[in-house]
C-alpha cells in the first residue's frame, strides 16, 4: 500500500513544506511512492490570502526584493539548501517595487508548480478543492481527514496542518455589538480578511467607525476611497462622492511604522548577542517555567537595544561620547534598565538617538488635546514625522533595530511562546505599509474623509448608535450607523469557526493561556495535555505557539519558518521511510 500524507492548506506555508519534501526526499526517502494531498477550497499556491481572483488596488507590504519562498545558507536546517528566484527576479520588477497581492498569488502558483515537478518520481500530488471538516484515528493508526461534501475520508498515515488565517467565531464583546447592530439596523464587520468583507453595506457621506489601525485597515481605506472611484493626484486626493467617511483608532491611536525605505550598508550587528540559543535552552531547561515578561522581555530590550546601538556607533560615530568598543564592554555587563539607561544617557548625548521601546510603543501616552481638529493636525505631524525619518538613512539605527526584531522573533519560535501582544509589538514596528499608503492616509485626512480618534479608543452601543471616543481627545465623540472591527480574528482554537481546530482540541490537542494550539518547536507535532506529541499529527502556522514573523521571508535572514518547513518535512518523509522498512521486514 502506497504511504499516504494528507497536507491541509495549500497557500504558501503548505507550498513550503511540499519544497521541502523535495528537497529532502533523495536523501531520506527512496520507497516506491508516496500520494500527498492538499486539501485547500483555494488555488494550490496562493491559497486565500494570496488568490489572484482579489482587487488589483490591494498590495503586498514588503518590498519585491524582501520576498521568496527559497532558502538559503543562512537558515540553519538539516536538509539541502534549494535556491531559487525572490520575487522581484521572478517578476523583473525593480526590487523596492510593492507588488500586487494578484502578482504574488501569481508566483506562489509558480512555486507550488515548481515543487511538484522536482518531487521524485512515484511521488503524486492531488489537490482536494474542499474544506477539511475533522480528523479522526488513534495514534498508533492510520488517520482519517474528512472533507466538506465527501462521505468518505482521505486515510493518511501522516497529516500536516498548514491552514494559515482562519475565521472566527467572536468573542463575548463582539457578539453583544453584533446583537445590537441586528437589533438596532446598524451595521457592525465583525474581524476578517478586508478582501472578503462585504463593504456595499457601507454608504457613501456617512461616518464609519474604524477600530484598528494596522494592516487591515489600509486594506480597507484602499477600497473604500480609489476601489470607488476616487483618485490621487499627488499629495491631493480626488473623491468620487462615493467614499463614506472613516473615523479611525485603535489601542495605540496611530498607524503601524511605514517600512524603512532605503538599503543597509556596512557592517550588520552581530547578531543573537543577548538572546540566542544559548538563552533560549536556559529558558527552556527551567524546572519552574519561565514567564515572558519577567524572565524573556529584558533579553529582547537588550537585545535590540544592542542592535540599534551597534549601528548608531558604527554607521554615525559623531553622534556618540565614547568609542564602540567601550560601550560594547559596558553594556554587556548593564544588569538592568536603569544601569543601562545611565549609560545610554552619558554614551548618546541627543536622546532622539536613544532607543525608548515603551515610547515607540505607545506614541500618544499621556497626549491630550482640546478639540478634534487640533489631533488631526497633530497626528498628520507625527505621521510626515514618521515618513521623513523611515526615508533617512541618517536614521539607520531604525534599521539596525529591524534586524534585531527579526533575530529575536527566529529566537522566540524555538520557545513555543511569544508572549502576550508580542506578535502585536514585531508587526508595529517591522511588518507596516509602505510609505505611499500612509501619504494617501495623510491626503484623505486633509480631503475631510479620514479622521483620527486617538488612543485607547472604546467603542459603545447606545440610543441606537454606536458611539467612539478616546482619552487623546476628552470632549469628542462621534456616532454612526457603521463600525468594522479592522483586523485578521484572533487565531484562538477555540473560538475558530472551522470545525477543524475545534475538533482536534476536543480531542485532547493541548490549547495554550492565549488559545493557540501547543506543538513541539523542533518538528511542529501537536502536542497533548501533558506535552506528549502526536506521532501522526503537525501544525504549523499563525493559530499554533511556533508562528513565525510575517507571511513572508526576506532573503539572507536565516528564515525561521523555513527552519519549521524543513523539520517537518525530514520528521514526515523519515516516518514513511522507517514505516516501509518495517513492513519490508514483517
Amino acid at each position: 500500500m502506497r504511504p499516504q500524507l494528507v497536507i491541509v492548506g495549500a497557500g504558501p506555508r503548505g507550498t513550503g513544506i511540499l519544497e521541502r519534501l523535495a528537497a529532502n526526499a533523495p536523501e531520506l526517502y527512496a520507497g516506491t511512492g508516496l500520494d500527498i494531498h492538499l486539501v485547500d477550497p483555494h488555488p494550490p499556491g496562493s491559497g486565500r490570502i494570496w488568490r489572484e481572483a482579489q482587487s488589483p488596488l490591494l498590495w503586498m507590504n514588503s518590498h519585491a526584493e524582501d520576498v521568496t519562498m527559497f532558502t538559503d545558507d543562512t537558515v540553519l536546517m538539516d536538509g539541502p539548501v534549494r535556491e531559487g528566484p525572490t520575487l522581484h527576479e521572478w517578476a523583473a520588477l525593480g526590487g523596492r517595487t510593492f507588488a500586487d497581492r494578484r502578482l504574488q498569488g501569481r508566483y506562489l502558483r509558480w512555486v507550488h508548480e515548481r515543487a511538484c515537478a522536482e518531487l521524485p518520481p512515484g511521488v503524486t500530488v492531488h489537490h482536494h478543492p474542499r474544506r477539511a471538516l475533522r480528523i479522526t484515528g488513534s495514534p498508533e493508526g492510520r488517520q482519517q481527514v474528512w472533507l466538506e461534501d465527501r462521505p468518505r475520508p482521505l486515510h493518511a498515515d501522516l497529516v500536516v496542518l498548514a491552514v494559515g488565517h482562519l475565521d472566527a467565531e467572536p468573542d463575548p464583546a463582539q457578539a453583544g455589538l453584533a446583537a445590537y447592530a441586528r437589533a438596532h439596523g446598524l451595521v457592525h464587520l465583525p474581524p476578517d480578511f478586508t478582501a472578503d468583507s462585504d463593504l456595499s453595506v457601507l454608504r457613501a457621506g456617512e461616518p464609519v467607525l474604524v477600530r484598528g489601525f494596522g494592516l487591515a485597515f489600509v486594506d480597507l481605506m484602499v477600497l473604500l476611497t480609489e476601489g470607488r472611484g476616487g483618485r490621487y493626484e499627488g499629495d491631493t486626493y480626488l473623491p468620487s462622492g462615493r467614499e463614506p467617511v472613516l473615523y479611525v483608532g485603535s489601542r495605540r491611536g496611530v498607524p503601524y511604522h511605514a517600512k524603512i525605505g532605503y538599503d543597509w550598508t556596512g557592517d550588520r550587528p552581530p547578531l543573537p548577542r543577548f538572546l540566542g540559543p544559548a538563552e533560549v535552552r536556559r529558558l527552556l531547561a527551567r524546572p519552574d517555567g519561565f514567564d515572558f515578561r519577567r524572565d524573556v522581555w529584558p533579553l529582547v530590550e537588550k537585545e535590540l537595544g544592542f542592535a540599534h546601538y551597534h549601528r548608531l556607533f558604527t554607521a554615525h560615530p559623531e553622534r556618540t561620547a565614547m568609542p564602540w568598543t567601550a560601550f560594547e564592554e559596558r553594556y554587556a555587563r548593564t544588569g538592568g534598565p536603569a544601569e543601562a539607561g545611565a549609560l545610554i544617557a552619558a554614551a548618546v548625548p541627543d536622546p532622539a538617538d536613544r532607543l525608548d521601546l515603551a515610547a515607540l510603543d505607545r506614541p500618544l501616552d499621556g497626549v491630550r488635546h482640546t478639540s478634534h481638529e487640533a489631533f488631526q493636525e497633530g497626528l498628520r505631524g507625527y505621521i510626515e514625522d514618521d515618513l521623513a525619518r523611515r526615508h533617512d538613512p541618517a536614521f539607520s539605527a531604525d534599521l539596525g533595530v529591524f534586524l534585531g526584531l527579526l533575530s529575536v522573533y527566529g529566537q522566540l519560535v524555538r520557545l513555543g511562546n511569544t508572549g502576550t501582544g508580542w506578535h502585536g509589538f514585531f508587526s508595529y514596528l517591522a511588518s507596516g505599509p509602505p510609505g505611499p499608503r500612509l501619504r494617501q492616509m495623510l491626503a484623505l485626512s486633509r480631503a475631510g474623509l479620514l479622521r483620527f480618534v486617538g488612543a485607547d479608543m472604546a467603542v459603545t452601543a447606545e440610543d441606537g448608535l454606536f458611539r467612539a471616543t478616546s482619552p487623546t481627545v476628552p470632549d469628542f465623540h462621534v456616532e454612526a450607523r457603521a463600525l468594522v472591527e479592522a483586523r485578521l480574528p484572533e487565531p484562538t482554537v477555540s473560538r475558530a469557526r472551522d470545525s477543524l481546530l475545534r475538533e482536534l482540541h476536543a480531542d485532547g490537542a493541548a490549547e495554550t493561556s492565549d488559545g493557540l494550539l501547543r506543538v513541539d518547536p523542533g518538528d511542529g507535532r501537536i502536542l497533548d495535555g501533558a506535552g506528549r506529541p502526536h506521532p501522526r499529527r503537525f501544525a504549523l502556522g499563525p493559530y499554533t505557539d511556533a508562528r513565525t514573523p510575517g507571511a513572508f521571508t526576506r532573503p539572507r535572514t536565516g528564515g525561521p519558518a523555513f527552519r519549521q518547513n524543513d523539520a517537518v518535512a525530514r520528521a514526515v518523509l523519515t516516518f514513511v521511510r522507517d514505516r516501509a522498512a518495517g513492513r519490508a521486514a514483517a
